[in-house]
């Protein structure tokens, strides 16, 4: 195979000296990058009847320790009256129950039950599959969630 001066073979990737992005950019990347994923997750959610709301809440209890209902909404990004109506939703279908924590019984905690926990790994198995396709599915995709964890842990912080 014979190369220009100045062509790559396909599948190799140069290595770009890196140069900083004006925080614009950053913002519009990160907002097109956001948008475009939740498009794919919506797609892969449509084919289970799911909502990214429930599935991001299955998700939470998918460890199986159960979470007091403020860590849901926290984690899930929801407002407490509107978790309570979606996990509401979710026991009615049998996809959630509710405890009574038991170190402190003022609290209520959410858990998967059996068809919760099918439910979710049936999901999350079709998005990873979507991921996979992605170029960002290797050691990229470490690297992107180091760095995006990162700047989320920059923002938490309050400005100086």
């Amino acid at each position: 195979m014979t190369v220009e001066a100045g062509e790559r073979p396909f599948g190799q990737v140069e290595s770009p000296q890196r140069q900083a992005h004006a925080p614009e950019d950053i913002v519009l990347l990160v907002t097109r990058a956001e948008r475009l994923l939740s498009r794919r997750l919506r797609e892969v959610l449509d084919t289970h009847g799911r909502t990214p709301d429930e599935w991001r809440v299955l998700s939470i209890l998918a460890d199986g320790a159960g979470h007091p209902m403020t860590e849901v909404a926290e984690h899930a990004f929801l407002p407490p009256g509107s978790l309570t109506k979606l996990v509401d939703h979710l026991v009615d279908e049998g996809l959630v129950y509710r405890r009574v924590d038991p170190m402190d019984r003022r609290r209520i905690r959410a858990y998967l039950t059996a068809r919760g926990r099918t439910t979710h790994g049936r999901v999350t198995g079709d998005i990873r599959a979507v991921w996979s396709e992605l170029p960002m599915a290797g050691p990229e995709s470490a690297l992107l969630g180091d760095l995006l964890r990162g700047l989320v842990a920059a923002l938490d912080r309050p400005p100086r």
